[in-house]
């Protein structure tokens, strides 16, 4: 199936301090919920990178209930290197909520 960008949207905002999800994740809670076999990774990907997007313009807009984007990670517990400010900005978020997060080679991953 293809997600919606409501549902990933959703279900990121969800995620609590101390938690994280992964794109993977996000497509089995979808195809469980939609009772289907699998949701597409690729557009669940680029909906969570619109929701990314979409949390930091409502940011500089001044709201503080945004999507916690930084907590929705790629594969392997992976920063995104594609959301708002890179892996950078990311990795200072996670790091401030009390996350760790370390090199793997060019990667970073949240441990």
């Amino acid at each position: 199936m293809i997600a919606r960008p409501r549902d990933v949207d959703a279900i990121m905002k969800k995620v609590p301090l101390g938690k994280t999800i992964t794109i993977k994740d996000i497509c089995q809670k979808l195809a469980r919920k939609y009772k289907v076999d699998v949701a597409c990774p690729i557009t669940t990907g680029i909906f969570a990178w619109i929701a990314a997007h979409a949390a930091e313009e409502a940011a500089a807009a001044g709201e503080t209930d945004i999507t916690p984007y930084w907590r929705t990670l790629k594969g392997d517990s992976e920063i995104n290197p594609k959301y708002p400010g890179g892996v950078e900005r990311c990795k200072k978020l996670l790091e401030e909520e009390g996350y760790q997060v370390v090199a793997k080679g060019k990667r970073w991953l949240v441990g």
